[in-house]
Order: C-alpha cells, then structure tokens, then sequence
C-alpha cells in the first residue's frame, strides 16, 4: 500500500501502540533506537519503522516479504510531503487535530470497550495516549493539505472518462452495491414556540456569562455541537469566509473576550465569543450552540400537514413534483422535482449506507410509492419531517458508463492524481536532501531516486 493512498486508520494507527510495540520487537535484541533516515529536516527512527511493521501486521494491512523496506519507503514518502508542507507554511489548525484524536480515541474504546481497557493495553494513560496521537494527527492533516495542494487544478472531460473506460480491462471495473433514488418533500414545523424558549435560555447563559461563569465550562454542559463542546465550544483559528453569513457578521464585531448576542443561522442558535482575530480574515471563536426543540403539538402539525400533501398526490390533484415546488422547505431539492443528489457524487444515486434514516423507510417502498410522513434531520442536523417517494432501484451491477459515468470518472481522477503526486516525488526527491542510513540502503525500493 503506498503512503499516498493511506487513510486516516493507516498513519494514525502508528503510534497507538508504540510503547508495547517496541518492547515487543527489540526484547532480548538489545537493539539502541537509531536514525535510519533523514529526509531534509524531518528524520525516520527504527522505532517508528517497528511500531508501524507491528501495526500492519496486528490489523492485517499489509504481509510483505521486504516489510521493513516497503514500510522505509512509504514513511519517506510521508515524510516528504511533511517537509514540503512546513516549508509551504501549511498548519493543522488545533480544532482539526483535536478532532482527529477524538475519533481515533473513540474508535480504541469502540475496539476495546473501556478506557480503562485502551490504557491497559497500551500501558499508558489516556491523556498520554492523546499526546502521543496529536503528533500523528497533525502529520496527517499536513500530508492530506500538502497533497491536495499538488493535485490542484486536474481536470476530467467526458472524453477522458470515456476513453478510460475503452481501455481499461471490464473485469478491472469495480462492482456497484445496489443504490436507490428517491424524492423528498421537507417541512419544519411551526417554530415560533420553539425558537423563543432556545432564545431563552440562550440569553440565560449569556447571562451568566457576564456575571463571572466561564463560557468554556458552559459550552462542555450546553452546547449541542458534539465536535466543538469537548474544546469549550472553541472553533480555531479559521478563516471567517469559513462561516455562515449571519456568525461571520457577529463574530467579525466582537473585540476578544466580548460575548456576542444570540444569533439565528440554519444550524441553529448562537452566543459568540472572540477569542482572538489575526490579521483581516483568521478567527478563533468560542460558540455554543443550540437547536429548538419542537413541542407535541407542533409536530403533529408538521405530520398533519405532511398527510394532506400526500393525500393530494396520491388523488391526483398534484404531482409530487409539483408539491415539492409548492411545499417542500428544502432549497436544495424543491426546485428539482424533490429529486436528491448524493453530495459525494451528484448524482440521483445512493448506497444503502449512504442513506442514513432515509434507508428504513425506502427498503418498505415499492417502485413510485409514496411513505408515510417521518421525523429525520436536514444536512445541518437540525430535525425535519419527511415524505419521500421512492424513483429507482439499480440493482448490483458492474459499473458502466451509461449508468455509473461518476463512478468511473473518480478513477479517471483518482488515476490523474496518483500520476500528478508522482510526478511531484520524483522532482523533490532530486531536490530535497536524503541520507539513507548505509545499512539500510540494499533495500529494494519502488523508486530508484532514494539512494543517492
């Protein structure tokens, strides 16, 4: 497996167990952790190259005869990438890496089942743990920005997706799952109720707030983005442009420290507060953030209303694409008949895994069929009551050009950009200063510009 096409498991995965890991691999060898490798100022340590064979191994990536060289050659690989994103003035902004050990963390204690557990096996702990994961966390961020830098500006045409599809061999095609497209019709309920309690008890906290509370302690208790609540509702530093109108404008008048008044956006409601600005356009802010949360009697309305829409499409007296024009709240659909587009492809299709809550109800469905009206939530996590009518069923298949044209342009584009990050490695290994250890330099490497 190349370096550049690892996911966030594969590097993140380095150093969860690099204690036990070493201990494993040297025990009884009296080996002296060395450098192995220099790649401008960035080194590859034996450990690191032994803690990544024992990954490998533990979670069945990867069984090679030349494992120490392959794995030598990928974190050079990686190395260069890191090097040439320092010296780019590329950052992981502390949010980012933040989040990434809060995944990595939950996917230990989802493996192992406790904490304690993840500490037991690792000999560490859990805040020794996330130390050690921050490190990897930001490499990785830096490799993704550095190599979507490279990749910059590829362009694919209907010509090129065709002529690859031509010449690639049909059983080098991938098999498509079984997808669905369907039509939906959104409502929110009536919010007035709603929106003034969230209203409410925002103001109570901004209260507090400026009575002495902290606002970060208030945000771990209250807030309900899940992501940013474990940091004290802390965004870091970002460029404004990031955000939303509404939390842009509020969060842009505040001086540092200042709490903003509460500000309505479509994901819900805010209080602000700037921690500092840098420059014209970076921000760190601080929010917490709050969804109205609709009475009984309001959601019996939204189901109510949803029931009469249906009652008229199925009567004839409407088409669903009609009613979704007329009564569908969702922006992004109403206007396309209710049609909806898998963001990842933008196309009408959609894997069963693809489609969350929306699944549940379509598998009931016959071909045209109409659901009855169900509670879900909108792509700002905010909730919504649903129709939906199921269009199509493409059952398992290979891909083709005819039906899967976004499928197959990825691997056009996939293609174009192993070739363009190539291309990239190839110059900056002649350009960038690499000392390989003389032991190790009989290792057989996919590229011949290591050894110079």
């Amino acid at each position: 497996m190349n370096i550049l096409q690892k996911t966030a498991l594969s590097v993140l995965l380095i150093t969860a167990f690099a204690v036990t890991s070493q201990a494993q691999e040297t025990k009884g060898k009296n080996i002296i952790d060395k450098v192995v490798a220099v790649i401008g100022n960035e080194a590859v340590l034996l450990s690191d190259i032994e803690t990544e064979i024992h990954q490998r191994r533990i979670y069945g990536m990867l069984s090679e005869e030349n494992l120490f060289c392959k794995v030598l050659e990928d974190m050079l690989q990686s190395k260069l990438l890191v090097a040439q994103a320092k010296i780019d003035s590329l950052t992981a902004s502390q949010s980012a890496i933040q989040s990434s050990v809060d995944n990595r963390m939950n996917e230990y204690i989802s493996r192992l089942g406790s904490e304690k557990a993840v500490e037991e096996q690792l000999q560490k702990p859990v805040s020794k743990i996330r130390e050690m994961l921050q490190e990897y966390a930001k490499d990785y961020i830096l490799i993704e920005q550095m190599k979507n830098k490279i990749v910059t500006g590829i362009e694919i045409t209907p010509a090129d997706v065709k002529r690859f599809y031509e010449t690639i061999p049909q059983d080098s095609m991938p098999v498509v799952p079984e997808q669905y497209s369907f039509q939906q019709i959104s409502i929110y309920p009536p919010t007035a109720e709603a929106n003034f309690e969230v209203r409410e008890r925002l103001l109570e906290l901004r209260e507090r707030i400026m009575k002495g509370e902290k606002f970060n302690t208030l945000a771990i208790l209250y807030s309900q983005d899940t992501e940013s609540s474990k940091r004290g509702g802390e965004l870091g530093l970002a460029p404004a442009a990031n955000y939303v109108m509404a939390f842009r404008n509020a969060a842009l008048s505040l001086k540092p420290g200042q709490v903003s008044h509460v500000v309505e956006t479509e994901y819900g409601f805010h209080i602000i507060q700037m921690i500092e600005k840098q420059g014209k356009d970076l921000i760190n802010v601080r929010h917490i953030l709050l969804k109205p949360v609709y009475s009984a009697n309001e959601q019996r309305v939204a189901f109510s209303r949803l029931d009469s829409i249906k009652n008229l499409i199925t009567s004839d007296s409407i088409t669903f694409e009609q009613a979704a024009l007329f009564f569908s709240r969702d922006e992004k659909t109403r206007m396309n008949g209710g049609l909806v587009a898998n963001p990842q492809t933008l196309s009408p299709r959609f894997d069963k895994d693809q489609l969350g809550t929306n699944y549940f109800v379509l598998r009931e469905l016959k071909l045209g069929q109409i659901s009855d009206p169900f509670k879900s939530t909108d792509d700002n996590g905010r909730e919504v009551y649903k129709i939906v009518k199921l269009k199509e069923i493409l059952p398992s298949h290979k891909a083709n050009l005819k039906d899967d044209f976004p499928v197959i342009k990825n691997m056009v584009e996939g293609q174009k950009q192993m070739e363009k990050l190539t291309e990239w490695l190839v110059r900056k290994q002649e350009e960038t200063y690499i000392k390989i250890d003389d032991d190790y330099k009989t290792c057989k490497f996919e590229s011949n510009n290591w050894i110079k």
